[in-house]
């Protein structure tokens, strides 16, 4: 595997790239003045980012580059001017959070927009997946914080039933603008830690979809990355300091004061990322420098120079990539049409028959221990074939028939064991969180 560090700016300094271990500058990405929030690796072959709006005011496009050349490949433009930007950890969704609080989804293999939802009262600053890829959880400008089921997003059975709360959570405590949202790897159990201008760090319990303590610090906090450990996330200050918070912290005092602090940057933290490898912090700053952090020591090991003082580095990803170009499998299907780039993301949601709405594929984690269907069929659209198949009234149709109405019972009843799985897990939390309490 090679590790690499990107980075990217507000300033039309394009997209650096460095290796982490030997610390030279592989390739610098062209024509990007990029949102905070609005970098990301697209699986192992491209790279996207959204776009500032452009001096004629409007919408900012969606860029996406090979990893091997400089040059922008594809140019998208949304309905509205995209804030932040996600990709699954295969690359094949690309989640952008407008300005009006909307937050679309595309397939990257077609460029379909599968779907679009409102998701905040105000515009969305971040967006992050889970690791199994399976929630999404969004930030706004209002202050709120939400999570998202895919798979309830796209079966319009369970629509119907919830239509008025498409959010698994909703979080509202935060005071002032969301920065910046970090996810743990526990599954359901999953910690959510939450960043905001009103100088405070919320973790919330997926579990419990409830705040579990809310930490004060000095300044307003720009930036967050997680420890893998569970213990501890960092936190980048206005200040230019790097907090270290506590995730499970028992003691009132800590819960609501910073433990410690590392500082080498004379102006504001502006981004942070964890890299495993080394047990290595990743921050960038206003100042437009890059510094790599030894979290043993505490002390900055290696310094890129991005933008020499021209602008701020608003975006950092670490990135791994599979030495000797074996892609993913999230680039086979437009390798087979003929074309190594995916086509430009589309404008508008499709409606009637060339719908995507009702199916979602879901890659599961390559460490999950719950099996996941790669495609699921939502109960309500089997059963809309099956009435469709019902008016054609052929003999052959009724082959089709039984097996579409066994899906269909099958669809119901997978439906129903994650719900048992959810509701198990859940009690078992609870049991634990009161024995936790009573010792």
């Amino acid at each position: 595997m090679e590790t690499t560090v990107i980075a990217s700016s507000s300033i039309d300094g394009g997209i650096g790239s460095w290796d982490l271990k030997t610390g030279n500058e592989q390739l610098r990405f062209k024509q990007c003045a990029s949102h905070a929030h609005g970098l990301t690796a697209v699986g192992e072959k491209f790279l996207a980012a959204s776009q500032l709006r452009n001096a004629s005011g409007s919408s900012g496009p969606i860029f996406i580059w090979s990893w091997n050349k400089p040059q922008v490949e594809v140019k998208s433009f949304p309905v509205e001017s995209i804030t932040a930007l996600a990709a699954n950890s295969e690359g094949t969704y690309i989640v952008g959070g407008g300005a009006s609080g909307d937050i679309f989804l595309w397939e990257v293999a077609t460029g379909k927009l599968l779907k679009k939802w409102h998701a905040h009262y105000m515009s969305v600053t971040c967006l992050v997946f889970s690791g199994d890829d399976s929630l999404l959880v969004s930030g706004s400008q209002d202050g709120s914080v939400r999570v998202w089921s895919l798979i309830r997003l796209f079966d319009s059975h369970q629509r119907q039933q919830q239509e008025r709360t498409l959010f698994e959570h909703k979080f509202d405590e935060h005071r002032m603008t969301v920065t910046d949202i970090v996810i743990d790897y526990g599954g359901c159990n999953a910690l959510i830690v939450s960043a905001s201008k009103d100088m405070t760090c919320k973790v919330w319990s997926l579990s419990q979809g409830k705040l579990l303590r809310s930490i004060i610090f000095p300044s307003k906090i720009n930036a967050l990355a997680l420890d893998p450990g569970g213990s501890v996330f960092y936190a980048g200050g206005g200040d230019s300091k790097i907090y270290i918070g506590a995730l499970n912290s028992s003691s009132d005092y800590y819960a609501t004061q910073s433990l410690g602090s590392v500082s080498h940057h004379s102006k504001a933290i502006t981004c942070l990322a964890y890299c495993g490898d080394g047990n290595l912090l990743i921050s960038g700053s206003e100042d437009g420098v890059i510094s790599v952090w030894d979290l043993r020591s505490r002390k900055p090991v290696r310094t890129f120079t991005f933008s020499r003082g021209k602008g701020p580095v608003n975006n950092i990803q670490v990135v791994r990539k599979t030495i000797g170009g074996n892609y993913n499998k999230a680039q086979s299907s437009w390798k087979r049409n003929g074309s190594s780039l995916p086509p430009p993301l589309e404008k508008y949601e499709r409606k009637g028959d060339d719908t995507m709405d009702g199916i979602v594929i879901i890659d599961p984690s390559p460490f999950a221990d719950v099996p996941v269907y790669s495609s699921y069929h939502s109960a309500d659209l089997i059963n809309e074939q099956v009435k469709e198949l019902q008016q054609q009234g052929s003999a052959a149709t009724e082959i089709e028939m039984k097996r579409l109405k066994l899906e269909y019972k099958k669809s119901i009843k997978m439906n129903d064991q994650w719900q048992k799985n959810y509701e198990d897990l859940l009690q078992i939390v609870m049991e634990e969180e009161l024995n936790g309490g009573s010792d």
